[in-house]
């Protein structure tokens, strides 16, 4: 398949904090990868530099071909690549639907979905269209999250820790919406610190370690690899 997003040399600053240090990766279209690590070693601030909500950045990031590391947020975003970040950013005085409504439909060549695909796939996001952004509870929060991104036709997803905090009812629900979009050729590239609903999910894993990227490795060799990550990650 394809590489939608190639990401060579990366550094990225707060500042005057050197946060990211030469990494490197890719994803091809359809994959699901998962960035693995501990708190602080670098995941969120990776899926931040290739939205462009870092300070300084150097190297390269391409987005379909195209290099963006030079590019302002809003136009990372028509490139096609949705963020959802872990704070989720739900406007709260706003019902479900003007949430979902809210952000406009890029020109990426692709369609995205329309209200009633978004309500099939999410039933809750349906029965609650009418409810302020604070009356959802924290799953139904991260649905209208991600929902809002698959309106606007970005086919490259960067999603920040969905599943924190929420109960295995919603998270089961978040791990069937991955698998739906994978098989609709979504690209996903998920920060997860639960180990058990990324395992599953993910084709191949990078494992970051202090702003670097120390293991790559396909879901294949999961099994051979838990060694290595119960030492970086204590999973």
């Amino acid at each position: 398949m394809a590489t939608v997003l190639d990401i060579s040399n990366l550094q990225a600053w707060y500042g005057e904090s050197h946060i990211l240090h030469d990494v490197n990766l890719s994803v091809s279209e359809g994959e699901v990868v998962t960035l693995l690590g501990r708190n602080g070693a670098g995941r969120t601030t990776t899926l931040r530099a290739i939205m462009g909500l870092t300070g300084t950045r150097k190297g390269s990031i391409k987005v379909n071909g195209k290099e963006a590391i030079g590019l302002p947020t809003h136009k990372i975003a028509h490139l096609g690549v949705g963020y959802c970040p872990e704070e989720r950013g739900i406007f709260s005085s706003l019902s479900t639907e003007e949430n979902l409504m809210l952000p406009p439909v890029l020109s990426t060549g692709h369609q995205g979905m329309t209200v009633d695909e978004i309500y099939e796939m999410f039933p809750n996001l349906q029965e609650r269209r009418q409810s302020q952004g604070t009356r959802l509870s924290g799953g139904e929060q991260q649905m209208l999250a991600v929902a809002r991104i698959l309106r606007t036709g970005a086919r490259i997803l960067l999603l920040d820790e969905i599943s924190e905090g929420l109960a295995p009812v919603i998270v089961q629900a978040l791990a069937r919406m991955i698998t739906t979009l994978k098989a609709k050729g979504y690209t996903i590239v998920m920060v997860e610190q639960n180990f058990r609903f990324a395992a599953p999910l993910a084709d191949r894993f990078y494992v970051m370690e202090h702003g670097h990227i120390v293991e790559t490795f396909a879901s294949s060799e999961l099994s051979a690899k838990m060694p290595v990550l119960t030492e970086l990650l204590g999973v």
